[in-house]
């Protein structure tokens, strides 16, 4: 395949993941703490050929392609709600829930009791303590009051406190479902939790929008030179028949 073929076919192919990642954006403008997700472009060199009269002897091949992508982990903006249950982390941390694939990191905080009155998220994964396990409210309690530090108490007694965790901002991988997972999970000792809110997405709509225009606009471009290339070498090859 000719090298310049190859260069825009690899540049269109991260143009187009990223457009996704832009949608993906866009459609979780209303999840609760969503983390915006944004494409990481490098540039790729490599040496091609020997010419004495090219800059220290050599040539090369430039190409543009998507490394990879990088979470924007700022805080989104806190909804009231007046929730028993419904908690908001500001600035570092995550909860943490135990799904059917293992224990998982989240930034939403629409919790609720189950039919066994423990603690849990929307899709019914328990939400763990701070000690690592299940949070349980007996059914006779009621008037039950959320500290900033997680801790969960009504008359006076404490029934459990829920755990905030870190990890590395490397280790971080996105699951789907609002979920990650990451190897090194450590507690945060004094989290800052906000009882009756929400956080809401992180996702900037007017930024996103901008972005989409100007992926489609180089999209578009890349694809005029894909054309442009694709005829000059049909016409070589009628030429070379004739």
């Amino acid at each position: 395949m000719d090298n310049a073929i190859y260069t825009m076919i690899t540049r269109q192919s991260g143009l187009m993941r990223e457009f996704s990642s832009i949608a993906n954006n866009v459609a979780n403008m209303a999840t609760t703490g969503f983390k915006a997700e944004h494409g990481v472009f490098s540039e790729y060199i490599r040496e091609i050929e020997a010419a004495g009269d090219a800059p220290q002897g050599a040539t090369s091949l430039s190409m543009g392609r998507l490394a990879g992508h990088a979470t924007d982990l700022s805080d989104g903006v806190l909804a009231a709600t007046g929730g028993e249950f419904d908690m908001a982390l500001t600035g570092e941390g995550f909860f943490q829930v135990r799904t059917p694939a293992g224990d998982r990191l989240t930034r939403a905080g629409h919790f609720m009791l189950n039919a066994e009155r423990n603690l849990v998220d929307a899709q019914g994964n328990a939400v763990l303590g701070a000690g690592g396990g299940e949070i349980n409210i007996p059914q006779e309690v009621g008037n039950v009051s959320v500290a900033r530090d997680g801790t969960i108490s009504a008359g006076g007694i404490e029934y459990g406190r829920v755990g905030v965790f870190t990890a590395p901002v490397g280790e971080l991988r996105r699951e789907g479902g609002n979920l990650w997972s990451a190897q090194t999970v450590r507690p945060i000792e004094t989290p800052d939790i906000a009882s009756g809110f929400l956080e809401g997405s992180n996702v900037n709509p007017v930024l996103e929008m901008a972005r989409m225009i100007e992926v489609q606009r180089h999209y578009d471009a890349g694809q005029s030179l894909m054309d442009l290339e694709h005829e000059r070498i049909r016409s070589v090859a009628r030429a070379m028949r004739s």
